[in-house]
């Protein structure tokens, strides 16, 4: 009976995340009309901010910041370059096409990877690679002229930024293995911080009408999504395996694209939806090859023959 309990709590907390994630895209866009793109990255990361330092004090964690350099880098990559593109990507995208273009980050991780860190692309990864390759080409829809609108550019960005993050990230583990995330998470938001607010005071903004919808959004992506969203994150890295957390990256973008139909009246054109399709065939795909790997990583184990995750 706890077992099932166990693995009960933990589809509530996939679940409960999916939901918190994929609607703060749909949140985000509503939010642009009552702040500028920046002064929203700024508002919400001021609260995720608050809610990690509280996790932090609450937990009885040492605030000693991880290595300078490459915590500084780290928040540079996954806290200003996703935040800021992101959010100037949905000025003017829709937030279920900006977050389908920015959930093909498990791709360019995959190839940054092989070039940084020499880990070796898969068959099944190649194919994979190929048939998001496919799925970008539906989206992006260039027989309409070749000219990308920024918003694409940006969002397609905004996946690579959080991607080089990853290797980033990678590195610091591979060389301190002990590394507390959630140490690691405050500092690093911290850093990726700083520099939006240099970009604030250069980048001229609407002035923000503090209604009840802008108070709402801010509570919501600020707390739950960037603080509390993180802490559910790495809850679940703790139990469950590397592939079956990785099914959580082919979640959100869905739950966004839907939740924009339905609340934007966002639907995309067959050649999106076509596209989108192919994405998340895609990851389905990448997320089962790396499930079969560990799969047999565990079956080989009492005999010996450990299979490289690389």
């Amino acid at each position: 009976m706890t077992m099932g309990k166990g693995r009960a709590g933990t589809l509530l907390l996939l679940v409960a995340l999916w939901g918190i994630w994929g609607y703060t895209w749909v949140l985000s866009k509503v939010a642009l009309a009552y702040v500028g793109p920046i002064d929203l990255v700024l508002l919400r990361g001021a609260l995720g901010l608050a809610t990690l330092l509280a996790c932090l004090l609450l937990s009885g964690r040492r605030l000693t910041p991880p290595p300078l350099l490459p915590t500084f880098w780290l928040g540079v990559t996954q806290t200003f370059g996703f935040n800021v593109l992101s959010s100037l990507a949905l000025l003017s995208g829709g937030a279920g096409k900006v977050s389908v273009l920015t959930y093909t980050m498990p791709f360019w991780t995959v190839l940054l990877a092989q070039a940084c860190l020499g880990e070796r692309v898969r068959q099944p990864q190649w194919l994979a690679l190929t048939i998001a390759l496919a799925g970008l080409i539906g989206v992006l829809e260039p027989w309409h002229g070749m000219t990308l609108r920024l918003a694409e550019i940006l969002a397609v960005g905004t996946g690579l930024s959080w991607a080089i993050a990853n290797i980033l990230a990678k590195r610091m583990r591979i060389r301190q293995p002990r590394l507390d995330v959630l140490n690691l998470t405050f500092w690093q938001m911290l850093f990726g911080y700083l520099p939006m607010l240099l970009v604030a005071c250069w980048l001229p903004q609407r002035t923000i009408d503090w209604s009840p919808t802008l108070l709402t959004v801010l509570v919501f992506t600020g707390i739950g999504a960037s603080g509390l969203g993180w802490l559910l994150w790495m809850i679940l890295l703790g139990r469950l395996s590397a592939g079956t957390a990785s099914l959580n990256i082919l979640a959100v973008p869905t739950v966004a694209v839907a939740l924009s139909a339905w609340q934007l009246n966002e639907w995309p054109r067959p050649a999106e939806a076509a596209g989108m399709g192919l994405i998340a065939i895609a990851l389905a795909l990448l997320a089962g090859s790396t499930l079969w790997q560990e799969w047999r990583e565990r079956r080989l184990a009492p005999c010996g023959e450990l299979v490289s995750m690389k």
